[in-house]
């Protein structure tokens, strides 16, 4: 079985409450969408979002931890993650799952994820090396060809025994305790350090949503689309990963995700 764990923000902690539950209803409706009923979702959050989308793999865990100690901003915000991923992975042992992925609350994923998982679940874990990256009312997707996990946190797909859980947690540390499930980039090489070393998953995994206000690394002056590399969202593409327009009310009916 494949866990997905959800990191969700505070309302105190964004610029738009209204807007991040906006971008986690079509997170969270893209994670449901699995093909494969195996799975399960962990949504580890400050305050539940008020959402019309119900499911019943849904497990919201409700925290109170208080601000990082941090002057950084950058570290606040990431400590913060990262005791909620540190929540969500210790709480997934409940469903005694093969693998675990953390998704960042405003991404998309592919619905293919947890059936693969399951036809695989003898393996260490995957990286995600090709996906997408988006920016809301486009019209188009543009693809990132190799090195998607060093952009986008929404990335790796672990064996549950691979990630590093300590024997006593804590939620009260700071931004180096939880270094290794907020640092995306490195979980690769750190893992093969220990000879564990994952594979790279072998179709697009995920949508990066760029540019949406509520990002901690991308803002509109920091994208850099090449012609190239864009591609039509055709509707195969928008059913693939839910990736539907905020301003549409996302479109989608709940009817699809009952499964």
């Amino acid at each position: 079985m494949l866990v997905f764990v959800i990191p969700l923000k505070s309302p105190q902690a964004s610029k738009s409450w209204e807007l991040v539950t906006k971008l986690f209803e079509r997170c969270i409706k893209s994670v449901c969408n699995q093909t494969s009923s195996d799975y399960r979702v962990i949504v580890v959050c400050h305050e539940r979002p008020r959402l019309e989308f119900h499911h019943p793999h849904i497990t919201y865990i409700q925290v109170d931890f208080p601000p990082a100690n941090e002057p950084d901003a950058f570290c606040i915000g990431h400590t913060d993650k990262g005791r909620k991923i540190l929540k969500g992975l210790i709480h997934a042992q409940e469903f005694s799952p093969s693998h675990t992925m953390t998704v960042d609350a405003d991404d998309c994923v592919s619905k293919h994820l947890a059936e693969f998982v399951n036809q695989n679940h003898n393996k260490p874990g995957w990286f995600i090396s090709k996906g997408f990256k988006y920016q809301d009312e486009s019209n188009f997707v543009y693809i990132k060809r190799r090195n998607f996990y060093k952009i986008c946190g929404t990335s790796h797909i672990l064996s549950y025994d691979l990630n590093k859980l300590p024997k006593n947690p804590e939620y009260n540390r700071g931004y180096g305790y939880y270094r290794f499930y907020i640092d995306h980039e490195k979980v690769r090489e750190t893992l093969a350090k220990d000879g564990n070393v994952l594979e790279p998953l072998p179709f697009p995994g995920a949508v990066y949503i760029v540019a949406n206000g509520e990002n901690f690394y991308y803002g509109t002056t920091k994208l850099t689309f090449s012609l190239f590399n864009r591609k039509v969202l055709y509707q195969s593409i928008r059913e693939e990963f839910s990736l539907f327009p905020l301003s549409k009310n996302l479109g989608i009916t709940e009817a699809i995700y009952s499964k």
